[in-house]
């Protein structure tokens, strides 16, 4: 019987990366069988998880993996699968990142690079909290899987390389490394400002992060077109386009992890979305974010 994964058979077109990587994690964790299944791209040199589907402490969100290092690194290097059954005092891999793993009660790990073009693109993590359940990653399942997401990737590469299109709300007229630090900039300038009470100040702090956000494409629509978000919600929305956890952001705005989650949950109702990256994806979409 032919077992293909449900997600070759769905239409991804509408979904944009990150959007993508959450339906692949979720079907990865559906076709493995696996408790815990979580996700990244890697960017430069450093794979950044933004999709977990069963861990409930919230320790992977977020979590930033180097080439070489940990279970992943290794696996983004080799370019092929590595796991390990005993994660905790596997001796062939650096801990760099035991303490979010172990805290997500994972005992046994799987790293899986999606690999287009000779070069890894993602990574798919699996894991277990028991010794000897990865049984399932080695299933023709998770291959089909894997390869679609491939496919997926190279389509939108060739699409991205042949097609000249006009900008959507998402679209910046900066290229990639220039906007992530733009967008990096205009975190850390929103979270400085949140200590300033001088209002002339606020006020010129407020004129910068505009014409950042400018500088990106992000211009709001007109008042009544667009969703709005308080100034905090944008703020706690912010870090988190950067990959912060929750009381990462917290420290950067001097809130509490449970108010950061409070407005990443008020945020998320007005733009009528579920999640904290789907939130930055709608607030991208809106022009809210740069």
């Amino acid at each position: 019987m032919h077992h293909e994964s449900e997600m070759a058979m769905r239409n991804l077109e509408p979904l944009n990366d990150e959007q993508l990587l959450d339906v692949v994690v979720s079907e990865f964790a559906r076709v493995t069988g696996l408790p815990v299944a979580f996700g990244g791209y890697l960017r430069g040199a450093t794979t950044t998880v933004t999709a977990v589907e069963g861990e409930h402490t919230n320790s992977l969100h977020g979590l930033r993996v180097a080439r070489g290092r940990g279970l992943g690194g290794r696996a983004m290097e080799e370019l092929r699968p590595r796991f390990t059954p005993d994660y905790a005092h596997s001796r062939n891999i650096t801990h760099d990142y035991d303490r979010e793993i172990l805290d997500a009660g994972i005992v046994s790990l799987v790293a899986i690079p999606i690999i287009t073009a000779g070069a890894t693109r993602a990574v798919l993590y699996g894991g277990s909290r028991a010794n000897g359940e990865l049984a399932g990653v080695f299933r023709r399942p998770v291959t089909e899987l894997t390869e679609s997401l491939c496919r997926e990737l190279r389509v939108r590469d060739e699409v991205a390389r042949r097609v000249p299109r006009g900008r959507s709300n998402t679209e910046s007229p900066l290229p990639a490394p220039q906007l992530e630090e733009l967008r990096a900039s205009y975190a850390e300038l929103r979270s400085a400002s949140t200590a300033v009470t001088d209002p002339a100040v606020r006020a010129r702090l407020t004129a910068v992060e505009e014409r950042l956000a400018r500088l990106s494409g992000a211009v709001p629509p007109p008042d009544g077109e667009a969703v709005r978000l308080t100034r905090r919600e944008t703020d706690v929305l912010s870090q988190v386009a950067l990959g912060s956890t929750n009381a990462e952001a917290g420290q950067a705005l001097d809130l509490t992890e449970g108010t950061v989650k409070a407005y990443l949950k008020s945020a998320s109702a007005k733009l009528g979305v579920s999640g904290r990256y789907a939130a930055v994806a709608a607030a991208r979409r809106e022009r809210l974010l740069p």
